[in-house]
């Protein structure tokens, strides 16, 4: 609410009288007159608009106004004459606005002043089946050229580095090998040691049942080296570090800190994309064989639960695991880390100039790292199945 002014009249006996909003129109042949009276604020009970412009017909030509009683008043009497303007220009009834107060005849010439535009509707083009298709599938080729500059982008700037002429800092290779190293540590031991506990749970009770509990050993052991240490690094750094890689580079894109970049002739691939994916390369096989150890700690917890001796647990671990199981596990965490610091890079470079783009790219990131995780391992799982390693 606005207040726009107020009149003062002699039958407004002081200024804090609290009178009812009331307009009611009087016809005289082809003109008539709109009655304003009282306190037309919008906290007031006052006249509803249907019933104050009750009796406009087409054959009025002329409306004048009668303020004389009208006291204080705010944005609603605006809104009432405005209203009454809208009807006359539609039967062709002019409106006496000399009659009104300054303050809302001043208001009502501002608000009639530039006509409303008339824009011819935009009707949305009928969507089918094989119309969706086409969009979809051009939609797809489009991503797919994206991601072929960015990888050959990628590769040449590995060639330069492996030669010796890339252009990056070794301090920033060493702060993100912190930062996705030392300091993922803690979540990583959680999830690891939970895992494992889960996996020892579950395997030992149905073990029990053919009094074969030693045997979770094995099945931790051989489960979190194979499969679950790559994998839970993988899904936690990508909501961890995949994500931060995607922020940061999408608020560089959006301050314009990426064009300023190529405009001092630096490649943001070697100096921005390259560190980081060098750094996650890194970090990835010890994350897991720390998360494979987590893991086999957290069996172990369990094992002792189930009257499993401690020698005993470490001697059938020991005697499970080989060096092919360790370095499957190992192996497949090198492609995770490229997978993860690869789509995190690529989505914060290629994201929207506005913060809603950075935050749609950082779980875009998220979705698309965790997605290619999966289905990476599960290549790998039928290839390793082929070959019986």
């Amino acid at each position: 609410m606005f207040k726009i002014g107020k009149k003062s009249s002699d039958n407004l006996k002081g200024s804090n009288a609290e009178l009812a909003a009331t307009a009611s129109l009087i016809v005289d042949g082809d003109s008539a007159k709109m009655s304003i009276s009282g306190n037309w604020l919008l906290k007031n009970k006052r006249t509803p608009l249907q019933e104050a412009l009750r009796g406009m017909g087409k054959n009025i030509k002329e409306l004048s106004f009668d303020t004389s009683s009208l006291g204080s008043y705010d944005s609603s009497l605006l809104c009432l004459l405005l209203r009454c303007c809208e009807i006359c220009s539609q039967t062709s009834c002019r409106v006496d606005i000399d009659s009104l107060p300054d303050g809302p005849k001043k208001l009502l010439k501002l608000a009639t002043a530039v006509p409303e535009i008339e824009t011819t509707k935009i009707h949305a083009p009928q969507r089918n089946v094989f119309g969706e298709i086409g969009r979809t599938t051009l939609g797809y080729i489009g991503s797919m050229r994206v991601q072929a500059e960015f990888i050959g982008e990628v590769t040449i700037a590995c060639f330069k580095a492996a030669m010796g002429k890339a252009r990056y800092r070794l301090r920033d290779l060493l702060l993100v090998m912190q930062r996705a190293g030392p300091e993922a540590f803690p979540i990583v031991a959680l999830i690891s040691f939970l895992v494992g506990m889960i996996l020892a749970f579950v395997g030992g009770i149905q073990l029990a049942k053919y009094g074969s509990e030693i045997f979770v050993a094995d099945l931790v052991a051989i489960a979190m080296c194979r499969e679950m240490g790559a994998i839970m690094v993988g899904i936690v750094m990508a909501g961890r570090t995949g994500a931060s890689f995607a922020a940061e580079l999408g608020s560089m894109k959006v301050n314009e800190e990426i064009s300023a970049f190529r405009t001092f002739g630096l490649s943001p691939i070697e100096f921005l994309v390259f560190p980081r994916i060098l750094a996650l390369v890194l970090m990835f096989p010890l994350l897991t064989i720390f998360a494979d150890l987590i893991g086999i700690l957290g069996g172990l917890a369990i094992g002792l639960g189930l009257n499993l001796g401690f020698d005993q647990y470490i001697n059938r671990t020991y005697a499970s695991l080989n060096l092919i199981q360790v370095c499957t596990g190992v192996g497949k965490s090198f492609i995770f880390g490229i997978i993860v610091a690869c789509i995190g890079c690529k989505m914060g470079l290629k994201c929207e100039n506005s913060s809603a783009g950075v935050g749609m790219a950082t779980t875009s990131s998220v979705v698309q790292s965790i997605t290619w995780i999966i289905v990476v391992d599960a290549i790998f799982a039928v290839i390793f199945t082929i070959f019986d390693i």
